[in-house]
């Protein structure tokens, strides 16, 4: 079950699994400074959305209403701010942080933190997508990480613990993606603790985007035990690069002990040369001594009383680095979790030469079958009177006319607007419409685009196969496989349907 950061230092309660297909719509307002793009060979590709304003409207519609069973933060309505799992209109999950109402008064402010954090964009973060800001709502948006929390996968496991390969990794991913924050401008990190280190669908540990915000403009900086708070937060209040090292300090200790337990308990055993206590029992011996002195020194350095006698970020990498020694092993093989497929399983049915092209992700043959098919599933989705058929009728005809030479001739930007022409009218609807311009947005690698054009077709004519054939390839090319072989099994399911009984 998927989890995202904890706003609060509690294990995360497991939502039930929703799959809302609403359309949503989401306002993006990116400026020409904002990077999607990977960063200094680390960065992730182009599968992160781009930083963008969401409303309201379309977080509660992805949220339901922001259901209390979409809740993977813990504490439930009494935390002060929750964290929901949604789902957006193009399929994508999404982590939901909403802060109370009196937490940012200035929605500047709100706005600026926000678009601050948005520009990171890095493989080892949960990156931030968006936010929102409408009237005195103050939400961010993540990306979803679907294998929960690192406090659930030590403190909580069930079936298996963390192995020590996977520990080394998870310490080395963190330090990474501080470093790269810390590159950026952003050093500060609020609250760092196991809640904060969350696992994607390829079980690779990621680094929380929300610990980059405070919880309120005011708020404290820290949720934790104070016997966990780096010294100095305690004398002033303020958080600094070095009071985040410290709390990747007391990290590498919940990672070394499997247990959450005060730095200064910690200490004490290191002095005493009591290493071997330190270290997790259920691991059972199965770690290099070497490489367990080696984190246990680098967390002793980090949790020094002195803030100047803690190492940087740079120093946490360069160290933990030669630990990593199996870096072609999966992740999610050492943490004992199922991968995201890879590619479609075999779809459930026998599929028709529209559904093998689907599957295959053959656009030429998807091209082919469509001009062949012409528009006779179009019969019966429009009634037209004598009135109406004016000059606009004639010439909105004619666009669609000139779309479908386009559309033939494979010029599919030209049949993109001819399309567009005929839509943006609105006296007939029209499925088939749809489905072209699905695929003309497809062939121009605009996935999001023809997805929101193959349900509209839906909409049109909810039984039709087309539609949601359109759809499975779309949601493939954003890599939602799972839902895209859903798709293709429906519409497999709908055309067998047809072959029995006729037009449902």
């Amino acid at each position: 079950m998927g989890c995202c950061q904890s706003s609060e230092n509690h294990p995360e309660k497991h939502p039930k699994n929703t799959n809302s297909n609403q359309p949503l719509h989401h306002h993006q307002q990116t400026p020409s400074t904002d990077v999607v793009g990977g960063v200094g060979g680390g960065g992730v590709g182009g599968g992160v959305p781009a930083f963008a304003e969401f409303s309201f409207a379309d977080l509660k519609s992805a949220t339901n209403n922001f259901n209390s069973e979409f809740i993977v933060s813990e504490s439930g309505e009494k935390a002060p701010n929750l964290v929901y799992k949604g789902r957006l209109k193009n399929q994508q999950w999404i982590a939901v942080k909403k802060f109370t109402k009196l937490a940012w008064p200035d929605p500047k402010q709100f706005a600026e933190e926000a678009w601050g954090v948005g520009k990171l964009r890095h493989q080892r973060l949960a990156n931030l997508i968006g936010y929102c800001c409408d009237g005195d709502e103050r939400l961010l948006v993540a990306e979803f990480m679907p294998n929960d929390t690192l406090a659930k996968h030590l403190f909580h496991w069930e079936n298996q613990t963390i192995e020590w390969a996977m520990r080394l990794r998870v310490a080395l991913n963190v330090a990474e993606a501080l470093d790269y924050c810390s590159t950026e401008g952003r050093p500060l990190y609020h609250d760092l603790n196991a809640y904060r280190v969350l696992f994607d669908e390829n079980g690779d540990p990621r680094l929380s985007c929300f610990g980059l915000m405070k919880n309120s403009r005011d708020g404290k900086s820290y949720s934790t035990n104070l016997a966990y708070t780096p010294p100095e937060y305690l004398r002033n209040g303020k958080v600094t690069p070095e009071s985040v090292i410290y709390s990747f300090g007391t990290i590498l200790l919940d990672l070394l002990s499997g247990k959450h337990i005060p730095p200064s308990h910690a200490l004490d055993m290191i002095r005493g040369n009591n290493n071997i206590l330190l270290m997790d029992s259920h691991l059972e011996g199965k770690f290099s001594t070497e490489e367990a002195t080696a984190v246990v020194n680098l967390a002793s350095q980090c949790l020094q009383y002195e803030p100047r006698e803690r190492p940087n970020t740079k120093d946490l990498v360069s160290t933990l680095a030669p630990l990593n020694t199996n870096p072609d092993v999966a992740s999610y093989v050492m943490l004992g979790v199922s991968q995201q497929e890879e590619a479609p399983p075999t779809p459930q049915r026998p599929l028709s030469p529209m559904g093998e092209a689907c599957s295959r992700m053959d656009l030429t043959a998807i091209h082919q079958i469509l001009v062949m098919a012409h528009y006779r599933d179009d019969e019966g989705t429009n009634e037209l009177s004598f009135q109406e058929w004016t000059q606009q009728m004639r010439d909105m005809l004619d666009a669609r006319k000139r779309g479908d030479y386009a559309f033939k001739d494979k010029d599919f930007k030209t049949a993109i607007d001819c399309y567009s022409q005929f839509i943006d009218v609105g006296t007939m609807v029209s499925p088939t419409v749809y489905a072209r311009r699905s695929l003309c947005y497809l062939m121009n690698d605009q996935a999001d685009a023809a997805l929101r054009d193959a349900m509209q077709a839906q909409c049109v004519h909810p039984d039709w196969p087309t539609a949601f054939y359109m759809q499975s390839v779309a949601l493939a090319k954003l890599d939602m496989q799972k839902d895209a072989v859903d798709m293709l099994n429906e519409a497999a399911g709908l055309e067998e349907k047809r072959q029995k009984g006729g037009r449902s």
